[in-house]
């Protein structure tokens, strides 16, 4: 039951080692630091504005939970915190809610945040498990999203004793999503990047937007070994530990192919300085999870301190690369590293 199975995802993701074995990719980057950025500290603006909501700083708070009791305190601690502070806010997978309506509460924060974007979520293989579009918009409707997100975990469900494989014919009914919602859908991955391909395909779908969510942040593969008491299973999962495209990968890759497509970057990007580097390398949002889920669980002031320290760390970045807005942070802004 999807219930049981956010419960195991929650605790593990708590409490074990669920870090990928992949890189992100964002060690091969520095910023260039100016000695001279011409600029006073306090003219420093990180504001932007996704899906016509201004944000004070380009940071999402990604997919984490829902659909259990204790997701409902994490998901509004998540949803005060991003109203005070004026920035996004993603749900977790709302599958558990399509089979049990009454799990809807774990998801429902509108109330706590009048005015942030807030990103409903399902899984895209639900569509071809028969969710339908109408299903969809009721989902979205249900928790006053101001968009879809459906990701894509093709490895996650492999791994899953319960998962949903059934992938087939899922471009054209992804199309007919975004054809019928009246909100845009957004698709990502959960943890192991998308292609320049696989994201052309997206936006001839109709897709309004992509979260590139890349390999080096939290493994799914590690987590449902964990869930796991077949030790054969555990096997087999533990060879995906590194696997996927590296966060700066698909990142880089998705940008040049489509440049004038909205990017979310996410998948272990840990403080301020990784979040100015994903924008210098083209993202328009920076999604974060597992540095913001302990604090998150902990209490609606621990969630606080760490982003306030995530938006210093990303204001002192600018200052010192003599960048005054968002829109100013570009590749010009980066030194590659040469790896030795």
């Amino acid at each position: 039951m999807s219930r049981n199975r956010k419960r195991d995802h929650l605790q593990i993701c708590l409490h074990e080692d669920t870090r990928s074995c992949q890189s992100t990719g964002l060690e091969r980057y520095q910023l260039a630091h100016c000695a001279l950025p011409e600029l006073d500290r306090s003219e420093i603006d990180t504001t932007t504005h996704f899906l016509g909501r201004a944000l004070s700083a380009p940071l999402l708070f990604s997919a984490m939970t829902g659909g259990v009791d204790e997701a409902g305190e994490i998901n509004r601690n998540l949803a005060l915190v991003a109203q005070e502070m004026g920035l996004a806010m993603g749900l977790g997978s709302q599958r558990a809610a399509l089979e049990r309506p009454d799990l809807l509460a774990s998801y429902q924060v509108r109330d706590i945040a009048p005015d942030i974007p807030l990103l409903a979520n399902l899984g895209a293989v639900q569509l071809a498990e028969g969710c339908t579009a109408e299903q969809c918009a009721r989902l979205v409707d249900a928790v006053g999203a101001d968009a879809l997100v459906l990701h894509l975990n093709p490895l996650q469900e492999a791994l899953q004793p319960e998962g949903d494989t059934h992938f087939r014919g899922l471009l054209s009914r992804i199309a007919s999503v975004c054809q019928a919602l009246e909100v845009p859908v957004i698709a990502k991955e959960v943890g192991w990047g998308i292609s320049a391909e696989v994201a052309v395909r997206l936006q001839a779908c109709g897709i309004a937007a992509i979260d590139v969510a890349g390999a080096g942040g939290t493994s799914w593969a590690k987590v449902e070994a964990q869930r796991c008491d077949d030790w054969r299973k555990q096997e087999v999962a533990s060879a995906f530990a590194d696997w996927g495209i590296p966060t700066v990968d698909s990142l880089v890759a998705v940008h040049g192919r489509l440049p004038d497509m909205p990017l979310i970057a996410s998948g272990g990007v840990r403080d301020g300085v990784e979040v100015a580097k994903c924008l210098a390398l083209g993202a328009d949002l920076v999604g974060l999870a597992f540095p913001l889920l302990a604090p998150a669980a902990e209490s609606a002031q621990a969630l606080r301190d760490a982003v306030w320290i995530m938006r210093r760390q990303l204001e002192i970045a600018m200052f010192c690369c003599g960048r005054a807005d968002i829109s100013r942070l570009d590749a010009t802004c980066l030194v590659q590293r040469i790896a030795p």
